[in-house]
């Protein structure tokens, strides 16, 4: 096993040794790598626990510049430009005289003669430097890329139509850097990610992926803006995230914010004195089910957890209030870096750690009764901060932490039989990592950031279903291991 997963460590069951933590570097094989960001990012190393960090400083409510894609700061035209454009020194096509295009074109050589001879001397080149260097301000701010990067590989081989496949996503725009223990949130076609760490430190950011064009955004956020944060939750609740727990460094909470999707507005709540609290957290789940928000487990610091919270999120922000809920049955040792699946009425969880052991089971909690239960497994595989995304009646469990490594395989759990299954999946897999993020989109499932123990990626990755891949032949099912 690693050094940063002792299983003799002194900090048992607080988390504290899941592998998380370390200094990270550039991934010099990403596709969106680019050297004038890592030479400025290669001087600093990441720590945790630095709770000084400007970067944690609630008045930071964007990233620092980062540097253009390429060390001249200037982008490569797409294809189409490089193909119409014509090369210095070549010869106009001659068209026949008299014709409209040649009058338009001696009309516009004119005016460009007159306006050149009246421009004074000496302000055109100023004015030309001034653009420029508003320009390079422009660019260094976020790093911009204008045409999207083809998924072609000379190493990809051909897939039938009836396999999934896994591709490299064709992105574009302002893309965000590589993050770890961060959120994703799907609303309509637009995936919302919000928070993570890199080597530099926790954000606060929140990026916009469309789906459709793959192109990034950064949108502006208003309101009372979370502070800088990584392994919270982020749940949808009708066109809303809310966002809950999560820490930087030392510091772990339990503060609830919401964030309005139509209105990019931040909404903090404040509850009376008195009133229940969960403990503070992070590595936690949370589903939603009949508008009440679930948590369950985490890390507090200085012990895993296995309690269940619940609020009701569908009265207004001032009415909302946390309940601590009792259950019965044999309950799963406290844990994080889980995951959590509203399956009908039954909330699943698979794996986790308490920072001495990475766990193999499967956990069921059926939310109206509040009766924990045991899945019975044929075969097992440990698992932690990994991610599970509910595909028919299965659930796609992408890579994570099995106890010595990081692993990259995609694992098949069938809701029906409550059974691992075999698939066969080609294409180029994403590489081993874990603390990513994974959500369903049509026919596709999208994989995005992720830690290897000494990189943060920034890639996204497709696996695209095929449609009767994955479908069963069940059209309705039911959890019952009661």
């Amino acid at each position: 096993m690693p050094a940063d997963y002792r299983l003799d460590s002194p900090h048992v069951g607080n988390l504290s040794d899941v592998p998380e933590e370390g200094p990270v570097a550039p991934n010099p094989r990403s596709p969106y790598y680019h050297h004038a960001a890592a030479a400025a990012a290669s001087s600093s190393a990441f720590k945790a626990a630095a709770s000084t960090s400007s970067l944690a400083s609630a008045s930071s409510s964007s990233r620092p510049p980062v540097g253009p894609r390429s060390s001249s700061g200037s982008h490569r035209p797409s294809l189409s430009r490089v193909t119409l454009e014509a090369t210095p020194g070549t010869p106009r096509p001659a068209a026949r005289s008299g014709s409209p295009t040649t009058l338009k074109e001696r009309e516009k050589e004119k005016e460009g003669e007159r306006s050149r001879s009246s421009r004074p001397e000496g302000k055109s080149s100023k004015s030309a430097s001034a653009a420029q260097a508003q320009g390079d301000r422009t660019l260094q701010r976020y790093r911009v890329r204008h045409t999207p990067r083809l998924p072609h590989h000379k190493d990809v081989e051909p897939v039938p139509a009836t396999l999934m496949y896994w591709s490299l996503a064709p992105v574009y725009g302002t893309l965000p850097n590589g993050v770890r223990a961060h959120s994703v949130t799907l609303v309509d076609n637009i995936a919302w990610v919000f928070g993570g760490c890199d080597e530099r430190g926790c954000w606060r950011d929140v990026f916009c992926f469309n789906i459709e064009t793959m192109q990034w955004t950064h949108p502006e956020m208003v309101g009372d803006i979370p502070p800088p944060c990584r392994a919270h939750t982020a749940t949808l609740v009708d066109r809303r995230i809310i966002v809950f727990g999560g820490g930087e460094g030392p510091k772990y909470y339990n503060s609830l914010f919401i964030l309005d999707t139509t209105t990019r507005r931040w909404l903090r709540l404040n509850f009376p004195e008195g009133t229940p609290l969960p403990p503070v957290r992070r590595a936690h789940t949370a589903v939603v089910y009949r508008g009440r928000l679930f948590v369950f487990g985490g890390g507090d610091g200085s012990e895993a957890l296995n309690d269940l919270w619940a609020i009701d999120v569908n009265v207004p922000p001032e009415r909302m209030r946390w309940e601590q809920l009792q259950t019965r049955g044999k309950v799963p040792k406290p844990r994080g870096y889980h995951t959590a699946n509203l399956v009908g009425n039954v909330m699943v969880v698979v794996g986790g750690s308490d920072g001495k052991e990475c766990f193999q089971d499967i956990w069921c909690l059926n939310l109206d009764t509040l009766v924990w239960s045991a899945v019975k497994l044929d075969a097992t595989h440990r698992r932690l901060s990994h991610t599970a995304t509910q595909v028919g009646s299965y659930l796609f469990i992408v890579g994570g932490h099995d106890g010595s490594q990081y692993v990259s395989d995609l694992l098949f759990f069938n809701l029906v039989s409550l059974n691992f299954e075999e698939r066969q999946v080609l294409g180029m897999a994403p590489s081993p990592r874990g603390y990513h993020v994974a959500f369903l989109a049509d026919s596709r499932m999208f994989v995005f950031g992720g830690f290897n123990g000494g990189e943060v990626y920034e890639d996204m990755h497709i696996l695209d279903l095929a449609g009767a891949a994955y479908l069963p032949q069940v059209t309705s099912f039911r959890i019952d291991v009661e």
